[in-house]
């Protein structure tokens, strides 16, 4: 095994405990799998895993292990209370060296208020972990770091002990046959909440006619059995192939994976820079060239698709000036396209100020028109009273950031929960004055399209 560059660091923590020190350990290896690396731990780590892979394909981050977990309930804090703990742990990290950061990952869920029991009974409201083996592919090259907290009297013993089990993670990761993963086996599928959803169109459509919402986002569910469990591996090495270009993501808590690939980046900040993306509105694909263009143009023109990607463009332009001293944003959007569906986009870009951070733009964009609605109080309200089901982590920030205040949360859109032999997808869409319940149910058909396919489901083009 090819270890090519080596350091490692330690730093005191602040004011998590007496004599605690935070030990960072980086090698560059040659370059592997993530996924490998992912099923690798597979036997020891199952249920405190993630993974991560940007749009652009520019980085890769894969954890195993926990070294600290940050969770909370605490409501409208919760942002806060994450970016607290997160800056009193890195407090004294190195800083200005990317490969040397140590990078939190997780998500918050979608409305802390929803106490709708299910699939995300006891979630917490915010879930990062720190993990104990990063894997980082970056720059096509590969670094695996090992972080450890503890006190300087048990590390020399502990860190040796981490040094061996990396060493056998990365040599299964790159010397082991690759796996091909088949696609699970379904043997049922269920539509919980078919009929409240289809009711709680005209419900919405209703208060929108009365002038108490402009724009409400309805979500549903739809239930798998398979034949036998479902690994992690399995279905990330689905939407890996499948869905290519899109945010990958995947994170475990205990039995639960939610898994998803969304075109939809909420925010990312590099070297005080942010970033954030406009996607609403959608059409399908075309089957040829020339009917995947006549689409795109339909939806370029079409006023509800385009009232709806709007809001979406005020509401994040509206944030981006209050957050940062310069910022850049298209005349109009242009055409998003990924496999199973096209959409409105307009990218948005600005210059953080002293006082912003990734998770105080996060906080303050969560959620945006294009999953809550317009305006966005009265939107929750509507949710929290027609919507029959927990979106969780559905719909919510997902992503990371480091020790640096850099890093990326995507929009957990084209996602699902998979517990055991079951998986719950979901899918949602914006409902305005106009909408019927049966255009906007066959909306969610088509946009749970990417993880049917990866589950093993038929897919009706």
């Amino acid at each position: 095994m090819q270890q090519k560059w080596y350091q490692a660091t330690e730093v005191e923590v602040d004011s998590l405990g007496q004599n605690l020190h935070f030990y960072m350990e980086t090698i560059e290896v040659s370059r592997l799998s993530a996924l490998a690396f992912y099923a690798a731990g597979e036997e020891r780590y199952k249920g405190e895993r993630f993974y991560w892979q940007n749009r652009e394909k520019t980085m890769t981050l894969v954890g195993l292990g926990h070294t600290h977990t940050i969770q909370n309930n605490a409501k409208s804090d919760r942002f806060d209370a994450v970016e607290a703990e997160w800056k009193r742990l890195t407090k004294n990290c190195v800083k200005g060296q990317a490969e040397l950061q140590p990078i939190l990952f997780g998500g918050f869920t979608f409305d802390p208020q929803n106490n709708v029991n299910g699939e995300w009974t006891d979630f917490p409201e915010a879930y990062f972990a720190l993990a104990t083996y990063q894997l980082v592919l970056r720059d096509d090259k590969a670094y695996v770091s090992i972080n450890l907290i503890a006190t300087a009297t048990q590390a020399d013993e502990q860190l040796e002990a981490l040094r061996k089990e990396r060493d056998h993670l990365i040599h299964a990761a790159q010397v082991k046959e690759v796996k091909m993963y088949a696609k699970p086996e379904i043997t049922n599928y269920f539509e919980p909440y078919k009929d409240p959803y289809l009711a709680s169109i005209d419900h919405v459509t209703a208060l929108i006619k009365a002038k108490q919402a402009d724009k409400v986002v309805i979500a549903r569910s739809l239930a798998l059995q398979f034949k036998e469990q479902v690994s992690s591996p399995q279905v990330l090495a689905q939407i890996i192939h499948e869905q290519p270009e899109s945010y990958l993501f995947g994170l475990e808590r205990d039995d639960l994976l939610f898994f998803g690939a969304s075109p939809e980046r909420l925010v990312k900040v590099a070297n005080g820079l942010a970033y954030s993306s406009c996607v609403a509105g959608s059409i399908q694909r075309g089957k040829t060239a020339e009917e995947d263009d006549a689409f795109g143009q339909n939806l370029l023109n079409d006023p509800k698709n385009g009232g709806e990607h709007q809001y979406v463009v005020d509401m994040i332009a509206d944030t981006f000036r209050k957050n940062c001293v310069a910022m850049k944003i298209p005349d109009g959007p242009r055409l998003l396209k990924i496999r199973d569906i096209q959409h409105l986009y307009t990218p948005v870009e600005g210059q953080l100020n002293n006082e912003a951070t990734i998770l105080q733009l996060t906080k303050h964009l969560h959620p945006t028109p294009a999953l809550g609605g317009v305006p966005r109080k009265e939107a929750m309200t509507a949710i929290r009273k027609y919507e029959p089901m927990n979106r969780g982590l559905y719909a919510a920030p997902i992503g990371w950031l480091d020790a640096e205040g850099n890093g990326e949360f995507a929009v957990a859109i084209r996602s699902a929960a998979l517990i055991k032999d079951k998986a719950y997808l979901y899918a949602g869409g914006g409902i305005v004055a106009d909408s019927e319940p049966q255009s906007e149910y066959e909306e969610t058909l088509v946009k749970f399209r990417p993880m049917l396919r990866a589950l093993g489901g038929q897919v009706h083009e």
